[in-house]
């Protein structure tokens, strides 16, 4: 059977838009009324979520996959490493956590790890007319190519041209662009057939000198200078871009503002993405301790490593603060670790997230958690009283409530209907967790959740999430029409 072809989005480093880009091109070729799937064949991030089957993913080809208005499958992303620790990774392959590898540990298996990752290609490939490959990082990294798997090694293995993303708004794009190629062998700069300079701010025409430059010193095309953009949002891939949020975010007087702890393993961030877009309220990610008097709640957001994060909010403080603002009748809001964190112990007899042992929470809820295998990864839905709500669960580990009252009643799990509960909710409903992740992408549950925290006076608009997204991949093609030669894209392929 003859196989697709294949076009590899590959970046001159991290955060240049290799994701966006993929993104947009998905949503161009299928409009065209071409079968494309993405594909990334080693994503790192703590950012996941979960397909039809109950398999956990990478969310950057997720989004992807909706924006090519296919179902996303864990063969788009088979291999996803979600960082526990600065030389410690959770691998999870085709859907599956196997474990938690040290960075040489890791590199050891990748050989066998790469076969694993043509094999979903090859699949993808025999049921779809195109592929968009996305790399991962910068592609001249010259110490890791001879094991890399997400770059070049795998453009040349699926016989695909690469175009290279780099990113103007960072400064340096001539060298970013020159530069990379001077590190590439000769072969491999023949597989580069031209760039993309994205995230261009000012007049456009100014930068057509450079654009001349940039082709007469490398013989190869600039296909596109794209715009920076703000009129509609796409969900971003890794925690980079929270990273750093402001010492003293100022709260606006009148402004009903929520912080988010910006926890240093955070994961799945793209839970609030349905709060920021909102009309009349604040939401600041907070990492230096302050005060939190002025906030109207308080979240604390999943992680990667529950225990390692709570020794941080001890260790700079937060824990106090977090508590003197609940015995003020603050509202409080645990999501996965968060929730895990709020309880009175946080138990890892099998050393899953590190080293073994038992670390005492924050004692906001009655729970007590034990971590283990294996990791539960399910498409949910669920009731909040009489409202009701979908989202998705990504966690190791049971939770037992002590006392009090469960939060949520689910009644389906990966399409199998199920009687169960989650989370727990404490002093009318000011203290509450859950493991839920998602929650907000349904309207009538962040109303809920607003009023219980004293703001009923906020616009949600009732439409789906799901065609929100959509709408925002239709703009973004759009965007990216304007100010790139896609003709001469779909030439490649």
């Amino acid at each position: 059977m003859k196989k697709a072809a294949c076009l590899a989005i590959l970046g001159t480093g991290s955060e240049v838009g290799k994701s966006v880009v993929a993104t947009a091109l998905c949503r161009l070729f299928v409009n065209r009324g071409i079968r494309v799937a993405p594909f990334k064949a080693q994503n790192m991030s703590n950012n996941s979520g979960v397909t039809a089957e109950g398999l956990e993913m990478g969310r950057a080809q997720i989004v992807q996959a909706e924006a090519a208005k296919i179902p996303p499958h864990v063969d788009m992303n088979p291999i996803l490493l979600k960082p526990t620790s600065e030389i410690g990774s959770q691998i999870v392959l085709l859907g599956k956590a196997l474990t938690n590898q040290k960075a040489d540990e890791y590199h050891g298996k990748k050989t066998v790890l790469f076969s694993k990752a043509c094999d979903a290609l090859d699949r993808l490939r025999k049921a779809n007319d195109l592929v968009v490959m996305e790399g991962a990082g910068s592609c001249a990294e010259v110490n890791l190519m001879a094991s890399d798997i997400a770059n070049l090694r795998m453009a040349e293995y699926a016989d695909a041209p690469v175009v290279l993303v780099s990113d103007i708004h960072r400064g340096g794009v001539f060298a970013q662009i020159i530069g990379t190629l001077a590190c590439l062998s000769s072969k491999q700069q023949k597989m580069v057939k031209g760039f993309i300079i994205n995230r261009f701010r000012g007049d456009i025409n100014l930068f057509k000198d450079g654009v001349r430059w940039i082709e007469e010193s490398t013989g190869k095309k600039v296909f596109g200078v794209v715009p920076w953009y703000e009129h509609f949002h796409i969900e971003a891939e890794d925690s980079v871009v929270i990273e750093n949020p402001a010492a003293m975010s100022v709260v606006k007087p009148g402004v009903p503002t929520i912080a988010i702890i910006r926890l240093p393993h955070i994961s799945n961030f793209t839970d609030f993405d349905p709060l920021f877009d909102l009309q009349g309220i604040d939401v600041l990610f907070m990492e230096k301790p302050r005060d939190l008097t002025d906030f109207k709640a308080v979240i604390l957001p999943g992680t990667k490593n529950t225990r390692w994060d709570l020794r941080w909010l001890k260790k700079t403080g937060w824990a106090d603060i977090i508590k003197k603002y609940t015995d003020a009748d603050g509202h409080v809001l645990g999501i996965c670790g968060g929730y895990q964190m709020m309880g009175r112990f946080v138990h890892d007899p099998q050393g899953l997230e590190g080293t073994s042992g038992t670390s005492k929470g924050l004692d906001l809820l009655p729970v007590e958690t034990v971590l283990k295998a294996p990791k539960t990864t399910t498409l949910t839905r669920f009731l909040w009283q009489n409202v009701s709500g979908v989202g998705y669960e990504i966690h190791m580990g049971e939770t037992q409530i002590l006392e009090g009252d469960s939060l949520f009643s689910i009644f389906e799990r990966n399409h199998v209907p199920c009687q169960t509960e989650d989370g727990c909710e404490m002093h009318d409903s000011k203290l509450m967790g859950t493991y839920i992740h998602g929650m907000f992408d349904s309207p009538a549950i962040t109303k809920k959740w607003l009023n219980t925290i004293g703001i009923e006076s906020i616009d949600v608009p009732d439409e789906n999430r799901f065609k929100a997204r959509d709408n925002a991949y239709d703009l973004l093609a759009a965007h990216f029409k304007n100010h790139m030669n896609t003709d001469a894209i779909f030439d490649l392929i």
